[in-house]
């Protein structure tokens, strides 16, 4: 256990804030006895993943778990199917890699995303036509008031575009200990209808796709427009694509030809980035804290120095230009500490 703890490395947008308290648990019983501490203590809790989805605008008056809950394991279900289930502190892109290198598929449009695996069903990831729930089967939780072992499964969660019951009313109730995930071994299910990747396999030659192929067009889009936390600190997508009421988008549509959207029944989702970009904040930087350069939805710590308020107070001048521009209120993806 260390006290007043910089949790720096442990943030992929690099701000330096501090830890009252931080540990680090390999197994579930120390999990349990780090609980233990922090309720003995009354203290507040932050369980921490990769940290690639937090943005900390103060230091952590409390206690911060880092997770590293490590192992995977391969059970088959049929002729076709196989059960993985990987444990809550597997790198999730690791993990990707580790599914397609025994040819299993399902995860393959979700290459690159960062993070770990423990996290990946509490906003329902997603990239490229594909979300978690596609292919989740269950998984296993810590009850935090019981300190019981639970099993949730696809229902149970309840996903939603970026959101699952980890994000509403079981927030705070839970902490994700392993995911299991049903992927094809066989007749796999090729998705590349969705943003680039079509054109990024015709530029290599590719007509009959693996999903090795399919991973790789991935990784080469993600790497050509996002950048690397290890290099620039961010948190991937800041924001989540809008969906607005399809009577909405028809009357913009009058004002604005080109607007992107992709209709489901009677709403139209509009990529925020787009909305970000003709507001003018694609590559807008003031002080430490900037909208990429080649994707605006990326905001990044442009300098290293960045504060977590400076880059939240950042994201809210994005938000009111874009309501102001467009009448659409953006909503963050990003866990604001």
């Amino acid at each position: 256990m260390h006290e007043n703890y910089s949790l720096k490395p442990y943030n992929t947008f690099g701000v330096d804030v501090k830890a009252r308290y931080f540990t680090e648990i390999n197994t579930v019983e120390e999990l349990k006895e780090a609980i233990s501490f922090s309720g003995s203590h009354s203290l507040n809790t932050l369980f921490l993943g990769g940290g690639s989805n937090v943005l900390f605008t103060k230091d952590f008056d409390g206690l911060v778990i880092k997770l590293n809950l490590k192992g995977i394991s391969v059970q088959p279900v049929n002729e076709y199917e196989v059960l993985v289930t990987a444990k809550a502190g597997e790198n999730w892109h690791e993990f990707v890699m580790f599914c397609l290198d025994k040819n299993f598929g399902g995860l393959e449009n979700l290459s690159l995303i960062p993070g770990n695996v423990g996290t990946s069903p509490m906003q329902n990831i997603g990239a490229y036509g594909t979300e978690i729930k596609d292919v989740f089967y269950d998984c296993k939780v810590l009850n935090l008031e019981t300190l019981e072992i639970e099993t949730f499964d696809l229902e149970k969660c309840r996903f939603g575009y970026r959101d699952s019951i980890f994000k509403q009313e079981g927030k705070g109730k839970y902490v994700i200990l392993e995911v299991s995930f049903r992927l094809t071994f066989r007749n796999h299910k090729i998705k590349t209808e969705y943003g680039a990747i079509q054109s990024e396999l015709e530029s290599s030659g590719i007509e009959n796709p693996t999903i090795q192929d399919v991973s790789r067009a991935v990784i080469n889009i993600r790497q050509s427009k996002l950048p690397d936390p290890k290099e620039t600190g961010n948190a991937g997508s800041f924001f989540k694509n809008p969906t607005i009421p399809l009577a909405q988008f028809e009357t913009l549509q009058q004002k604005f030809e080109n607007i992107p959207g992709y209709p489901n029944g009677n709403s139209v989702k509009v990529p925020a980035g787009w909305l970000i970009e003709q507001s003018g904040w694609k590559g807008k930087q003031i002080g430490n804290a900037a909208s990429h350069k080649l994707q605006a939805l990326v905001i990044v710590n442009a300098t290293g120095n960045a504060t977590g308020k400076e880059i939240f107070d950042f994201s809210t001048e994005i938000i009111n230009s874009v309501k102001e521009k467009f009448g659409i209120e953006l909503e963050r993806e990003v866990n604001i500490i």
